[in-house]
């Protein structure tokens, strides 16, 4: 076992507390008080609360369908037919639809969504127009022969229409999976390959940063890769809205037009709480990325809770989490609806074409809670923005930040140079949930450089080096108590073998998920990053894997090795370490053609800092790359703790490691 870092405690400053008119009027307190008057349970702070849920895990999620009136066939009970992680079986007599839950959501009084991207503009669409697109593509999904089971697969962008998708697939039982326009054809295939889906939805194109990018070739490429294919639709980008394009050649192709334009009814056929919903991926660390399946009750049932009670997401709000069709986000945000809340979709830079316009759109469009990754803050702070300046944001009541660590000077940043009053929360989950360990309430006060709390209905410790649980110290992040919204499973993986090794292997039983996390005597909590190897770059996953795959398609290239060193709010310094075939240089060509095969075909977000020559990369005694420990090495952790020469097959390598990380100790850990 690894050990875990050694770091003090930051300073307890509290930055905001939630005046008594705004506890009350939460969506928490609000349940609270339904708790005292129909169960006689009355807790008298968030971590009594907490502590029932986990304490009473049957009874707290029962009570999460009951006050959300959760509608389905069949008993409720027993909530759990088995307990057992992996394999908990939750609420296994009843049938349900995700998409019905969004649908009773339906008013006149708000829009369903609030669409904008850089090539459109921004336009709503009403609860009414989102419905009946949703029935139109349900019945042409249906007449191409889709069924319960069947997976469906999208290639586009933060768009309405890939909504609409979403919604058609979950109202008919069909799985539904997304990759986003801006990953390359290795990474996408790498994914689609593993699943076998039967519709593709696609665009020819989108924009960013004022660059439109053609996708054509790109999805012939897929096609070519992807024989279970039998349909395509196809969604105009900016390419082939504009007059002069034809639309592409793509074979089995139907317009996005012709495939809703009937005149339907909304039907959503009710399934096994347990079915899958979608099908999202892990970043690859370990070779092909995990295909991790959801289940549609268990998301309904997390949703309901973690977007009303954690995020306080009311009927009438609007929520804007930046993120592409790749990151679990996207997902997250989707259960927005189910709250009644809009969701606001920004497909573009977000700092395009002016650092300022994301905040002047916030103001504009009343979003009332922005979620984006901690890095565009950080990059706001640094850039001498001060939101506050352009516009009042009157309606906006919180920010979240994910994907990585919040710094103590952003917090400040936020409350001296966004708002003063705002509920500005630092939240940590994962795609492997669609979810959050640990999140935010919006009962409790925010303290600088710490999560508010553990969700409801989420065991979760930190273990140290034996195994037991510890306060005010730095281990591992697990979770100790089963969870709906756990993967059902690893499609492909029938024996659960993988899905073992991912979160069981090194605990039993217990989920151990690959933080490093303090728990604090008050309920708080600090992220010190990932003690495994998945690169989580300005909020954007992706494993090493899957950039090892695309460096060394080049001729030249041996091996590779890569890590990232952001930690505790330093910058983000992304080092690609690289053997060479025998007789070739790393100069500059080669520097730039390993750039440019990192941008292309694996993510632009990806394209490491520095690239050194290396002559061997670090190896266990059975092959493994030593990302870990090297990664340990150049944050300053001494050599000896990091890596024993006994359990290496190459120690010599590591010297190279040792002597870098000398050089690099200004930037290192304190």
């Amino acid at each position: 076992m690894t050990s875990s870092p050694d770091l003090a405690a930051p300073p307890v400053e509290v930055l905001w507390t939630p005046r008594p008119d705004q506890i009350e009027a939460t969506r928490l307190a609000a349940y609270m008080r339904w708790l005292d008057q129909t169960h006689g349970l009355k807790f008298d702070s968030y971590e009594a609360l907490w502590q029932w849920s986990i304490d009473e895990t049957e009874a707290f999620w029962r009570t999460i369908w009951d006050f959300f009136d959760v509608q389905a066939d069949g008993d409720p009970e027993p909530v759990l037919g088995a307990a057992t992680m992996p394999g908990a079986q939750w609420f296994p007599r009843a049938q349900l639809n995700y998409a019905e839950h969004v649908f009773r959501c339906a008013t006149d009084q708000c829009p369903a969504l609030i669409a904008r991207s850089e090539d459109t503009g921004t336009y709503e669409v009403s609860w009414a127009d989102l419905e009946s697109d949703t029935a139109a593509l349900a019945q042409h999904l249906r007449a191409l022969g889709i069924v319960q089971g069947d997976r469906v697969a999208s290639y586009m962008p933060n768009r309405a229409e890939t909504v609409v998708a979403f919604l058609a697939c979950a109202s008919l039982g069909a799985i539904w999976s997304s990759c986003a326009p801006d990953m390359g054809a290795t990474v996408v295939l790498d994914r689609f390959r593993q699943i076998e889906p039967k519709v593709l939805l696609a665009v020819d194109s989108y924009s960013y940063n004022g660059k439109v990018h053609d996708r054509r070739e790109l999805v012939d490429e897929l096609l070519l890769e992807l024989p279970t294919v039998r349909h395509v639709i196809h969604v105009a980008g900016p390419i082939c809205r504009a007059a002069s394009h034809k639309p592409p050649s793509w074979r089995d192709r139907t317009s996005w037009q012709d495939a809703t334009a009937a005149d339907a009814k909304l039907q959503c056929e009710r399934v096994p709480f347990g079915h899958p919903l979608w099908i999202v991926y892990s970043s690859g660390t370990t070779g092909l990325p995990k295909a991790i399946v959801h289940s549609q009750g268990g998301i309904i049932l997390t949703h309901l809770k973690t977007m009303a009670l954690q995020h306080d997401l009311r009927p009438g709000d609007r929520l804007l989490f930046l993120g592409g069709t790749g990151w679990i986000v996207w997902n997250l945000q989707l259960g927005a609806l189910l709250t009644g809340a809009s969701i606001v979709l920004y497909d573009g830079n977000p700092a395009w074409p002016e650092t300022s316009t994301l905040w002047r759109f916030i103001d504009e469009h009343k979003v009332t809670l922005l979620g984006c990754g901690a890095a565009y803050l950080i990059n706001c702070m640094k850039d001498g923005l001060r939101p506050r300046d352009l516009a009042p944001m009157t309606n906006l009541r919180s920010i979240n930040a994910t994907g990585s660590p919040l710094p103590i000077d952003a917090y400040h940043w936020v409350y001296e140079a966004v708002k003063s009053d705002v509920w500005l929360a630092s939240i940590s989950g994962g795609t492997d949930i669609a979810s959050g360990f640990v999140a935010c309430a919006p009962i409790l006060p925010v303290t600088a450089g710490e999560i508010q709390c553990r969700e409801l209905g989420v065991a979760a410790y930190a273990f140290n080096d034996s195994g037991q649980p510890v306060i005010d110290e730095v281990g591992e992040l697990v979770v100790t108590r089963p969870m709906p919204s756990m993967p059902i499973y690893f499609w492909g993986d029938p024996d659960q073998r993988r899905y073992r090794e991912s979160y069981f292997e090194m605990y039993p039983g217990i989920w151990r998920h690959g933080d490093w996390i303090r728990f604090t005597n008050r309920g708080t909590s600090v992220i010190y990053g990932r003690s495994d190897s998945t690169i989580n770059r300005y909020g954007i996953r992706m494993g090493t894997a899957e950039i090892y795959r695309v460096v060394e398609e080049l001729p030249e290239i041996r091996d590779s090795l890569v890590v990232d060193l952001e930690y505790l709010g330093r910058p983000s310094f992304m080092p690609l370490f690289v053997v060479l075939e025998p007789g070739q240089v790393l100069d500059d060509s080669l520097k730039s053609r390993v750039v440019h095969q990192i941008r292309t075909k694996a993510s632009a977000r990806h394209v490491p800092n520095e690239i050194y020559q290396v002559d061997e990369i670090p190896r266990t005694l059975t092959g493994k790359k030593m990302e870990v420990p090297v990664r340990k090495l150049l944050l300053g952790v001494a050599p000896d703790k990091v890596a024993s020469a006994d359990a290496m097959a190459n120690p010599k390598s590591i010297g190279f490691f040792v002597r870098l990380a000398e050089e690099m100790k200004p930037s290192g850990p304190d």
